[in-house]
């Protein structure tokens, strides 16, 4: 497409993600003001973007609205998170921070309560199904060889079981009154040490990847842009 059959909006547009693209780029060279203004205005724009979802999705329709247009028991209801929000807000002042720590200990206990529930029943329990189900022979796919698909269930068992031995602190003590773990439980932890370097290359290797694919779309945005101009 040449520019002129790009919209005055979209020519804007175009120009503006390119000088903030730049901008980034900049930090090749070191930190400098215009990475910094790029950076400002992404933080500025998230934060605007936040506070807009914040505003429509769960202050207005979970807390203003019902206090204003509710019956009473919606009023009544909305009203624990109305204290709760201005107890939070008492932090702000260090003469009345104490009286906010009430909330603070309501978000975070239900901060982790969900967390915990999410790791047991989103991580854990389908991981230990997933294990046993690799040890069903009825469960192989027509054409794929039990053999290896039990080679490969042992495996990721293996890996499960050495990775949470590697975190296991239990120990007892040693004569010179220094924790040590018995000989078998550093054996093992070594074989959960080197899955867990193998986990973490995997996963540096995909936000690598993922990287160099945003690059490549930003170094294909800037050269599209270019040849536009001619």
């Amino acid at each position: 497409m040449s520019l002129g059959q790009i919209s005055t909006a979209d020519l804007i547009g175009t120009l503006l993600g390119l000088t903030l693209t730049l901008f980034v780029f900049s930090y090749v060279f070191g930190d400098n003001a215009l990475f910094r203004v790029a950076t400002y205005l992404f933080i500025g724009a998230a934060s605007g973007y936040a506070a807009v979802i914040a505003w429509y999705n769960v202050i207005w329709p979970q807390l203003l609205r019902p206090l204003m247009f509710g019956s009473q028991p919606e009023r009544l209801f909305a009203l624990f998170p109305l204290v709760l929000s201005g107890m939070l807000l008492l932090k702000i002042s260090p003469r009345y921070t104490r009286l906010g720590n009430p909330a603070v200990a309501f978000l975070v206990g239900v901060g982790v309560a969900t967390a915990i529930g999410g790791a047991v029943l989103g991580t854990i329990f389908p991981q230990v199904n997933a294990s046993i189900n690799l040890f069903d022979p009825q469960g192989v796919a027509p054409g794929e060889n039990v053999f290896a698909e039990l080679v490969k269930g042992g495996l990721i068992l293996l890996g499960t079981l050495t990775t949470l031995i590697y975190f296991h602190f239990g120990t007892g003590k040693s004569p010179a009154n220094n924790p040590k773990r018995p000989d078998w439980m550093e054996w093992l932890a070594l074989i959960g040490q080197v899955f867990i370097a193998i986990t973490f290359g995997a996963l540096f290797a995909g936000v690598f990847s993922a990287s160099l694919t945003a690059l490549i779309e930003r170094l294909f945005f800037i050269t599209d842009f270019v040849f536009s101009l001619f």
